[in-house]
């Protein structure tokens, strides 16, 4: 994967998208979650994350989440639950959740 150079308050920061766990939407900002365990919040919608972002190893689960597939750890499909390597675990929406199975698939 190439890197990702994402705008902050504080100039352009360069990542590694197989570094981001997730990525959670709160308003018009996103907080992305590093392997790394440190946040960082960003002024950007998670659309402009899923326009960078390869399709291939990062699903949209919920209108306020995407997720890397390489942390995900299990998925409960009778109760819309994927855990994360880390033990968060996050619900996936019903209107995404045949998509995100398939891809998993």
């Amino acid at each position: 994967m190439e890197q990702l150079f994402i705008p902050t308050d504080r100039g352009i920061r360069t990542v590694l998208p197989g570094n981001i766990v997730r990525i959670e939407a709160s308003s018009n900002y996103s907080k992305v979650y590093f392997n790394n365990g440190c946040p960082l919040t960003i002024a950007k919608v998670l659309h402009w994350f899923e326009d960078k972002l390869e399709e291939q190893f990062f699903y949209r689960i919920h209108k306020t989440h995407i997720v890397n597939s390489q942390f995900i750890c299990a998925i409960s499909s009778d109760n819309n639950i994927l855990t994360l390597v880390n033990g968060e675990q996050l619900k996936i929406s019903r209107r995404r959740k045949k998509r995100v199975l398939k891809l998993l698939a």
